[in-house]
């Protein structure tokens, strides 16, 4: 297929009269169309199709059906029905009201071939670029954020599952590109194992029996690799996406050794125990989604991804999502803070104020969006997790008094520290602090201090940039301002809400990162088509809702 770009065509008069007379009070398309226009043109996917060939679909009627099949919740096939049969879709669309649409497959043609030219961001970016030059949406505004897990197209397995089916995942690729070599060296035992899927056979329930067969898979996994190895294998086998995986999790879940017997090298293998795996972020927890990570946050386990949503959030101003970032599971949140800054800042739609949760913000990342962005982050930090910050009247870090240009601190007893020593640890730059032992080892308030015997008190504090801007960051809530301020970011909790309930923003459709962004991406056009209509047809917010009872309650006196 070829794109031959042309121009975007006014909705046909038949199309608008049929639209008119079947929406008397209006339609959310309708509206669309008329305020907003097409949105995208085709020269927004030049770079996608070949200059030669047969001319295909409109790009940018593709992209539109994108997102409203996302909207609706559709699968490929309905979301081109709803194109032949909907005269809503047709005048969004600008179609005749005969025109007979497309065959479902290009709509999943057309994603790919978003992924392939890595402009998936442009379902988003260009609803933003006409929402702006409209004088909605705007920088230097304010702006919040959070995130939310997102489940993997995946069925979660347990550990000897996950070898089982790897194996037989493995097994039926090889089957599809190397079919006679497969059966040359496949033992009949193999067949009897791996043909039927593994949630298909029972697994052995007890403890003996279920060792056994995880050493059987273990056995049969390393085998298969060691064949792949060989002078006899087809070319390029090994390094098959389904026998990549099950290289992974071999080497993730079992140990294996060489020894020397008799001359000979014997293999040996050891399924490790739970205790003596990788990280998660190490780990394959499907061979059909590699990427697929399991994470437990807030006693919530998931297997899957993350998603980051920013939107504006000043009042009497239609909320738009802004940006949109995916990762696996394992990430972080606080390593994503400043990748949305400069996604923000590479689409010139920088906020003024940026409010977030506690898991967004540390002490470098506040300097760094002040000084790189101009951002002034709002949020608590993450707590202090020690035993005196969770000890009534005990003496945590903050307790203690700091002497930057004497580099002595103070305690709440008023004994002034013995060591200032420069250092750093994992998580950066550090300052070591120690108190006199004989000081601690009298002090009548030890108890309140530190639970070790004879050492004096340690704290490890940041450099004073880190620690004072951590420190501004938490008084500024203390204030009334900073508590209205920091108020609104609880309305983002409302988007993802929105998202989860009403465009199954928390199921990933797809297989891979790339696919469940592109997907995140949809969404959040979709969701921000949906707030732009409200707008439009000046449809309040909704407000929480109150039970019956509730409404009982009598007025405080």
């Amino acid at each position: 297929m070829s794109l031959k770009p042309g121009p975007i065509h006014p909705v046909p008069e038949e199309t608008i009269r049929v639209a008119g007379a079947a929406f008397p009070k209006g339609n959310l398309y309708l509206t669309l169309r008329d305020k907003l226009g097409p949105i995208f043109d085709d020269e927004d996917f030049v770079g996608l199709f070949p200059k030669d060939g047969q001319p295909g679909l409109p790009p940018w009627r593709l992209a539109l059906v994108t997102i409203l099949q996302f909207r609706e919740n559709l699968s490929d096939r309905q979301a081109a029905e709803a194109v032949r049969a909907r005269i809503d879709w047709k005048y969004l669309l600008g179609l005749e009201l005969t025109d007979a649409g497309f065959d479902f497959s290009v709509l999943s043609e057309f994603r790919t071939r978003l992924l392939q030219g890595g402009v998936e961001a442009v379902l988003l970016e260009k609803m933003l670029d006409r929402c702006r030059s409209l004088g909605l949406v705007k920088a230097r505004g304010t702006q919040r954020t959070d995130a939310t897990r997102v489940l993997a197209a995946i069925r979660v397995l347990n550990r000897l599952e996950l070898v089982g089916e790897t194996m037989r995942a493995a097994l039926n690729e090889l089957a599809t590109v190397a079919p006679d070599w497969l059966r040359d060296v496949a033992p009949v035992e193999w067949y009897q194992r791996y043909s039927r899927r593994v949630e298909d056979d029972r697994l052995p329930e007890s403890q003996e029996k279920r060792t056994a067969y995880a050493q059987t898979v273990g056995e049969d996994g390393f085998r298969l690799l060691d064949l792949l190895q060989g002078p006899d294998a087809p070319f390029g086998a090994d390094q098959l996406p389904r026998v990549e995986a099950l290289r992974r999790v071999l080497e993730r879940h079992y140990q294996r050794l060489e020894n020397e017997s008799e001359g000979n090298q014997h293999l040996q293998i050891r399924f490790k125990a739970n205790g003596e795996l990788p990280p998660a972020a190490e780990g394959i927890e499907s061979p059909y989604d590699p990427e697929a990570r399991f994470r437990s946050r807030h006693e919530i386990t998931w297997t899957g991804y993350q998603v980051h949503l920013s939107e504006t959030c000043d009042p009497d101003e239609v909320h738009l999502i802004t940006n949109v970032e995916t990762t696996q599971a394992t990430v972080h949140e606080s390593r994503k803070t400043e990748a949305i800054h400069q996604a923000l800042a590479d689409k010139a739609l920088p906020p003024e104020q940026h409010l977030v949760d506690s898991a967004y913000v540390d002490a470098e990342v506040l300097i760094s969006s002040r000084e790189q962005f101009g951002i002034s982050l709002v949020g608590p930090g993450r707590p202090d997790i020690s035993w005196q910050a969770r000890t009534e009247g005990a003496y945590h870090r903050y307790c203690f008094a700091i002497d930057w240009e004497q580099r002595q601190v103070r305690c709440p007893q008023g004994n002034q520290s013995k060591v200032w020593q420069d250092g750093s640890d994992r998580y950066g730059p550090r300052i070591l602090v120690t108190f006199d032992s004989d000081d601690c080892r009298n002090c009548p308030a030890r108890s309140l201090c530190t639970r070790a015997k004879d050492q004096p008190r340690r704290l490890r504090i940041q450099p004073r940039p880190q620690y004072e801007a951590l420190q501004a960051a938490r008084q500024l809530l203390t204030t009334e301002a900073g508590r209205k301020l920091y108020n609104a970011r609880a309305g983002v909790e409302g988007t993802i809400s929105q998202g989860v309930r009403g465009f199954g923003l928390r199921q990933s459709r797809y297989w891979g990162l790339a696919k469940t962004h592109l997907q995140q991406l949809a969404t959040a056009a979709a969701i921000n088509l949906d707030r732009l209509g409200a707008w439009f047809e000046e449809r309040p917010l909704a407000k929480t809702r109150v039970s019956r009872f509730a409404r009982l309650a009598p007025l405080a006196t």
